[in-house]
């Protein structure tokens, strides 16, 4: 059985406010609870109009404070952006906190545009460049006490939180083979790299302390309604996000329309189509065979979707129809 886990933004949709994005996170959790999935991931993003998690151990946090047993965690947090110290004691305390629950998904990408990531870190080169060493260091932070060990984390020395490398391309396939960490690809937004990088994942990974063998998940957009064409009304908030980001104009999460003519180009709708290409939207019949043929492709050990839909009430059916075709795949 390929368990399956939510990517959630926290989205601000229009007319809406950062507080009922909240609010709504929290509430997509819990349905995720009930239905079974495995883990309810946050990501790290600045400066968008449209996405609320930013402070993502915060809202990490008052995710899993309003859940039992899922765990919770980042996907990721873009570590460049911070020292490995204040990781350390953020996801020490929230270990503390919900024992057991929590993850640490971990990228090298900066999460907005660059003058935002300037603001962030400061020093943009070498952040970027320390990445291997932060993430080694960030793991001994999280590790048993060493003898004459002078950098202490409190909370979060012995707190031995998960980690996981999120990547897009080859570069954390290598580093998450050669670290023997569990490795989640973004194909949800970037298709191009993701067979090759888990071959490459795959083939370079040495057994750690932390694993044994590969581990790896897999990401996709998703869109479940009761029929394909209402699945794809509802992807088009999703589509219209997409050419504000590549327009150099993101906002709000928009409402869907009724159709996407008028609002792309022909070039923006190739890029779009061609970036989430591995989108499951559709009928419960169809995200059945979707989901089916992309984990035969990928061999993947765990599925994670990002729900991208703008009624609260529409997003928690299609949690619901996901957790459907996931039972249907197991039996």
């Amino acid at each position: 059985m390929v368990p399956f886990s939510i990517l959630d933004l926290s989205p601000v949709i229009e007319g809406g406010t950062v507080a009922q994005s909240l609010a709504n996170s929290r509430r997509l959790a819990q349905e995720a609870e009930r239905e079974g999935y495995r883990r309810f991931w946050l990501a790290e993003h600045h400066g968008m109009r449209g996405i609320a998690s930013a402070a993502t151990a915060l809202v990490i946090q008052h995710v899993a404070a309003g859940t039992e047993t899922i765990r919770v965690g980042s996907g990721g947090i873009m570590l460049p952006n911070h020292s490995p110290l204040v990781i350390a004691e953020q996801f020490g305390t929230l270990e503390a906190l919900f024992p057991g629950r929590i993850d640490l998904g971990l990228g090298r990408a900066p999460g907005t545009d660059m003058n935002t990531a300037r603001a962030l870190r400061r020093n943009l080169e070498t952040s970027a460049n320390n990445f291997p060493q932060d993430v080694v260091e960030l793991m001994a932070l999280m590790g048993p006490l060493q003898p004459g060990q002078q950098v202490i984390a409190v909370p979060g020395a012995g707190s031995n939180v998960p980690v996981w490398l999120l990547g897009s391309s080859h570069y954390s396939a290598h580093l998450a083979g050669m670290l023997g960490l569990p490795f989640a690809f973004a194909s949800h937004f970037a298709p191009d790299m993701l067979l090759t990088a888990l071959e490459i994942y795959r083939e370079r990974f040495t057994p750690s302390q932390y694993l044994e063998r590969p581990h790896v998940m897999v990401g996709v957009m998703g869109a479940a309604a009761d029929t394909d064409a209402e699945a794809q009304h509802l992807f088009t908030s999703m589509q219209q996000s997409f050419v504000a980001l590549r327009r150099g104009a993101p906002t709000v999460f928009p409402p869907p329309v009724d159709s996407m003519d008028g609002l792309w180009s022909e070039q923006e709708r190739i890029m779009v189509e061609h970036t989430l290409q591995y989108a499951v939207v559709g009928g419960p019949n169809t995200i059945r065979e979707k989901i089916a043929g992309f984990l035969d492709i990928t061999k993947a050990d765990e599925l994670i979707v990002s729900m991208p839909v703008y009624d609260m009430a529409a997003r928690l059916r299609s949690v619901r129809l996901f957790a459907e075709a996931q039972r249907a795949l197991s039996a």
